[in-house]
């Protein structure tokens, strides 16, 4: 299985840090953001990752990346996504990279320390995404269930959440993930939506879900990028 991260945008919601650079790059305590989604990776397994990149400072992931040597990574590549096209569109650049493999994806700001090894061991086809049930659940994907807790639909960003359960940055999919994304259309924001994406493969009966353990938030707002730097501050002050 290879890896994707997806490390593109403009990061408009954190401006002014983000007119002097990629949101991605943002410092999270001691570490560039995008070295947390990386290691999510490379602690299960995956060693070869693409890494899509967009905006004016695309150019400062590769002085910060290098060849990926130091953070474990065997093979690394770089895509430009040129447009703001959303989450699918930008994940249709990494085709040619997964060489009709399964992949590991996970967005640039997503930070967490789950550990997803026995998930992409296991992993046979489909797709697999993972919820986590967060306080403001309106600012994401959210999860649908029937009475059973059977997962029956995601609403992208509702204004009234029918559950606290909403799908992380994180996903596996196989390799018909491409054929899927081409019959997107774009939504009322103009963008390719990976809830849309899920929503395939839960109508065709092939989407699983799980719950992630441990933490995880994005970093995209000023709220959670502090929420993020406070917490690994913390934990490593716990494990020094």
């Amino acid at each position: 299985m290879k890896g994707v991260v997806l490390a593109g945008g403009l990061g408009t919601r954190l401006y002014p840090l983000t007119y002097a650079t990629n949101k991605h790059l943002l410092p999270v305590y001691d570490k560039p953001m995008v070295y947390y989604p990386i290691s999510t990776l490379v602690k299960t397994g995956i060693d070869e990752i693409l890494v899509v990149v967009g905006g004016p400072y695309a150019g400062h992931f590769v002085r910060v990346l290098k060849n990926g040597k130091e953070l474990g990574v065997k093979h690394i590549e770089f895509a430009y996504q040129e447009e703001e096209g959303g989450i699918s569109q930008a994940l249709s650049l990494a085709e040619d990279f997964s060489d009709n493999s399964s992949i590991c994806v996970i967005l640039g700001d997503n930070c967490t320390d789950a550990d997803i090894s026995r998930e992409v061991k296991n992993f046979k086809d489909g797709a697999l995404i993972f919820f986590k049930k967060v306080k403001d659940p309106s600012r994401f994907g959210v999860g649908v269930f029937d009475k059973k807790g059977k997962l029956i639909a995601i609403e992208e960003k509702p204004k009234k959440p029918k559950s606290n359960f909403v799908q992380t940055g994180l996903y596996i999919y196989d390799n018909t993930v491409f054929d899927k994304i081409r019959m997107l259309r774009p939504s009322a924001r103009g963008e390719l939506e990976v809830t849309d994406l899920n929503n395939i493969y839960l109508r065709e009966g092939s989407l699983k879900s799980a719950t992630l353990n441990g933490f995880w938030s994005d970093a995209g707002t000023f709220d959670s990028l502090y929420e993020v730097n406070r917490y690994w501050y913390q934990k490593s002050r716990k494990s020094s």
